[in-house]
């Protein structure tokens, strides 16, 4: 076997595990001295200014490892200054100064420059304390160029592998920690492969789903998805494949049971070597918390679409604003969301509003206590109603008070009907009484000699009577219609007059009432209007002193209304009992004796009209005018558009 070249032997110390790059070098160094015949070999790191021996081979005083000295003390000073290596015969011919001479005492050197990464490490070189005899060669320098290669790969291979090192460890705490977290959360932490299949999920997925998590291992992920889910999470986790995180994503899990979990997910991309090599990620359990969601929204849309106005006023801000108004209350008051909060929460008072009732909302605040308070407020268009309204204190974990809870009620139809069987109640008493009376009085006429004819005085009694029953039917009517529900239509205003003026034919001559109709306009109210109107010609003409009785009925339009106007050539009304029906003020002193007019009032007033009714008295005409303004509507416009709530009746 040939012997081996230097070169060959300079291989071959560099040949085994990294990390002994000391051993390799010395070993080098070596092979150098000898094919160098230099006694001298070292390996130097250069920091700064500062020059350490890494190793070293040969018999030298300072030139031992870890030595260290100031880098303008070394020969390497010039070494690293240049390209090539620095070789040197004689010392006193050379660049190397003085003071390096002085301090090391070689007087033939060979040195290159290490570099790792392409930046200065250090220096390799061979010495020796006696003149060369000779220059060195070409090939001993491309030998130390060799040399220095080796070790500069060689300390960046090290270096590489240390990198690496410390990344596996890295790697190693970071999933050590990481499968602690792991089987210690209450989410359930997983990673899968680019096929979807599950690598990595943690203990608490037997918690929330019922799976050991052995058994899941390299299992399809969609294979526990709801269908809709597994889609969801195909476009998410393709998403995330593409280098995007997903955050936030809503997925129905199937547990063990086939029961749907809920789980809230967020992932991320794993790289490896820039290359996306799987997702990994989080799910949180909020089946829970979805549900308190849902139901949440179920009773807002309840509270939001409620009938029942509903609103919250907030205590905590100036002027107790409210903060929150539902449908109900938009329908109920006329005032929209965006106009009603904001606004304090007695905004519905007017003129009509009793400051009693009102005040004490203000009184049940500063107690902090419930209250129920039916009230006149008003609407957006300034229309009274009467308004039901119940609040409720609303405290926060501290027991302070912080908002009311109000809960509005039209109950403008029912303080009506409660009122109108108190009128009743007390006309007829009134009545009752007097014609109670008078029947007895001539009773005792009949029982005593008088002047008066029992004929005369039987006729009396006889007409008192059916004047009782007369208020009795009419008291009937009123009840009737007081339960009759309101049913607002569409009611041609022309067939309307003329149909209730028909209805009189049966016991008057027709052809005393004049009917006259200027309006094109319909009329938005109940089918029983026509007998309100009936009500008022019956009256006309049967109440009339006049021999030649006469009433005229007539409809004009201002727009939003339609005027019916009745008029007769009668006595005309007192002016107690035109004054007690148009005002609706019955008192225990001022008592309306004509129930009938009180239908007329109740009929058009429930349809959000007016009732008007006075004498007239010249030295030409007597007679009464009876004036009805009832919702108009026009061609194009619905019902429920043009239709107003009844009107407040004081009775």
């Amino acid at each position: 076997m040939s012997a081996r070249t230097p070169r060959e032997r300079l291989y071959e110390a560099f040949v085994g595990p990294s990390g002994q790059i000391q051993d390799k070098v010395t070993r080098a160094l070596d092979v150098g001295t000898s094919y160098l015949d230099l006694p001298i070999g070292f390996f130097t790191h250069i920091d700064g200014q500062t020059q350490r021996i890494v190793c070293a081979t040969g018999n030298h005083d300072r030139i031992r490892q870890d030595e260290t000295c100031p880098l303008e003390d070394a020969y390497c000073r010039q070494t690293v200054e240049r390209e090539s290596p620095l070789a040197i015969q004689d010392v006193d011919t050379s660049p190397i100064t003085d003071r390096a001479v002085r301090t090391f005492g070689l007087e033939a050197y060979l040195g290159t420059t290490v570099t790792v990464h392409s930046e200065v490490y250090g220096t390799v070189c061979f010495a020796d304390d006696e003149q060369r005899g000779e220059p060195f060669s070409e090939s001993e320098e491309l030998f130390l160029e060799l040399l220095a290669r080796l070790i500069g790969g060689e300390l960046e291979r090290t270096e590489y592998e240390q990198d690496l090192e410390e990344q596996r460890s890295d790697l190693k705490r970071e999933k050590q920690r990481f499968e602690a977290i792991a089987e210690n959360s209450f989410d359930i932490l997983f990673r899968l492969d680019t096929d979807t299949k599950i690598t990595y999920v943690s203990s608490a997925v037997e918690r929330v789903l019922g799976y050991q998590p052995q058994s899941v291992i390299g299992d399809r992920i969609d294979e526990y998805l709801t269908p809709s889910a597994a889609t969801d999470a195909a476009a998410a986790v393709a998403a995330a494949y593409n280098g995007s995180d997903v955050e936030g994503l809503i997925l129905e899990f199937l547990d063990e049971s086939d029961a749907v979990v809920v789980l809230e997910v967020n992932a991320t991309p794993v790289t490896t070597n820039g290359e996306v090599a799987g997702v990994q990620g989080v799910g949180r359990d909020v089946t829970a918390r979805r549900k308190r969601r849902q139901e949440l929204r179920m009773k807002t849309r309840a509270i939001d679409k409620a009938t029942l106005g509903i609103s919250i006023a907030d205590l905590r801000q100036p002027d107790n604003p409210l903060v929150y108004v539902n449908d109900g209350f938009e329908r109920i008051t006329g005032y929209d969301a965006a106009d009603a909060v904001g606004e304090n929460f007695q905004f519905l008072r007017g003129d009509q509003t009793d400051s009693t009732s009102a005040n004490a909302f203000q009184t049940a605040i500063e107690q902090g206590e419930s209250t129920v308070v039916e009230l006149i407020n008003h609407h957006r268009d300034s229309t009274p109603f009467w308004n039901r309204v119940q609040l409720n204190p609303v405290f926060n974990d501290e027991s302070e008070l912080t908002h009311y809870l109000g809960f509005h009620q039209d109950v403008t139809e029912q303080v009506r009907t409660t009122k109108l069987v108190r009128l009743l109640n007390r006309v007829l008493r009134h009545n009752l009484r007097n014609d109670v009376t008078a029947i007895r009085g001539w009773g005792r006429l009949l029982q005593a000699d008088s002047s008066e004819s029992p004929a005369d005085v039987g006729a009396r009694i006889e007409r008192i009577s059916e004047d009782l029953v007369r208020v009795s039917e009419h008291a009937k009517t009123l009840r009737q219609q007081a339960r009759r529900p309101r049913e607002p239509q569409r009611l041609d205003t022309k067939c309307l007059v003329e149909d209730a003026v028909a209805d009189t034919r049966s016991e008057f001559d027709v052809e005393t009432v004049d009917v006259s109709v200027e309006t094109t306009r319909d009329v938005c109210a109940g089918t029983e209007v026509k007998q309100a109107i009936a009500e008022l010609v019956e009256n006309g003409l049967k109440h009339s002193s006049n021999a030649d009785p006469h009433v005229s009925v007539s409809a004009t339009d201002d727009g939003a209304y339609v005027t019916i106007v009745v008029r007769d050539n009668g006595p005309g009304i007192e002016a107690m009992e035109a004054e007690v029906i148009s005002t609706g003020q019955e008192t225990a002193v001022e008592h309306g004796s004509g129930l009938g007019l009180w239908l007329v009032n109740w009929i058009v007033t429930r349809y959000g009209g007016s009732f008007q009714i006075k004498a007239v008295k010249t030295d030409e005409q007597t007679g009464t005018t009876a004036t009805l303004k009832l919702p108009a509507l026009a061609d194009g416009t619905d019902v429920e558009t043009a239709e107003r709530g009844p009107a407040v009746l004081s009775l």
